[in-house]
């Protein structure tokens, strides 16, 4: 399926499907595109929407956790979103969304992190990206993932044409060298809203002893391990983390309607 882009204002994204919202963010080399599968399954019975970070272009004075959270903000307000909805991030996009929800929280009423930063992240290996080598750039996103068959040429190529640009390389610096300095191991305590875990047993970035760091410091969230995956379980293990977040959607749901 090839995800439809919106443009409206400033604003690039996908708006499928009609019912309870769930947002969606990338990470910091991520895309659209990383979400593909989460949108084809739950379309049918959510509105699944996904901005399109402008980790490549925003400033550079603003390019860091706080001006994507504004962003985030920004978007929220424009498109119209006044119900409370479900927040899921991946890496970057997991820790703009627990300073989004912390500084919105009646904006969200669930919280699903997978490989998220915000407490450790091993970026591109523990080093910057490497400008015009193709070989290090190969590498380096095989090593995002379990299976390196799941790095495909596609998603190397698009890698790589965003390192060979000196512009773009000094706002991904920029924006990982804040996610770096923005540790919430402090201020998770302050995650209200049912949050689900899922997390890479292999993930090489954000390693499994980080996930059940957010399990303890989130209280009452659940914690759920892929085997044989790496740091985008929705990429590379798509029917698992589809089923798990149905689970998780249904049951509290189904909480939240028997309190009300």
């Amino acid at each position: 399926m090839e995800l439809q882009i919106k443009e409206y204002n400033e604003f690039q994204y996908v708006d499928e499907g009609a019912g309870p919202v769930l947002l969606l963010l990338h990470g910091l080399f991520g895309a659209l595109s990383n979400w593909e599968d989460v949108v084809t399954y739950f379309r049918p019975k959510y509105r699944v929407i996904i901005p399109l970070l402008p980790i490549y272009d925003m400033p550079l004075t603003q390019a860091g956790v706080p001006g994507l959270v504004k962003y985030v903000e920004d978007f929220v307000k424009t498109i119209g979103l006044n119900e409370p909805f479900t927040l899921l991030g991946n890496s970057l996009g997991g820790h703009v969304g627990l300073e989004y929800t912390l500084r919105n929280p009646s904006q969200v009423c669930r919280l699903v992190l997978t490989g998220s930063s915000g407490l450790f992240e091993d970026g591109m290996g523990g080093s910057f990206p490497k400008r015009g080598n193709y070989a290090f750039v190969q590498e380096r996103v095989a090593y995002t993932f379990y299976d390196p068959s799941v790095a495909t040429k596609e998603l190397v190529d698009e890698v790589f044409n965003v390192t060979n640009s000196n512009a773009k390389c000094l706002r991904i610096i920029s924006i990982a060298r804040s996610a770096q300095r923005h540790n919430l191991g402090k201020e998770l305590g302050g995650i209200q809203v049912p949050t689900l875990l899922v997390w890479g047993l292999n993930d090489t970035i954000t390693p499994p002893l980080v996930a059940h760091d957010f399990h303890a410091l989130i209280r009452g969230s659940e914690l759920r391990f892929l085997d044989r995956c790496g740091h985008a379980p929705m990429m590379e293990r798509p029917h698992e983390f589809n089923i798990l977040l149905g689970q998780f959607l249904r049951r509290t749901e189904a909480e939240s309607t028997a309190a009300n």
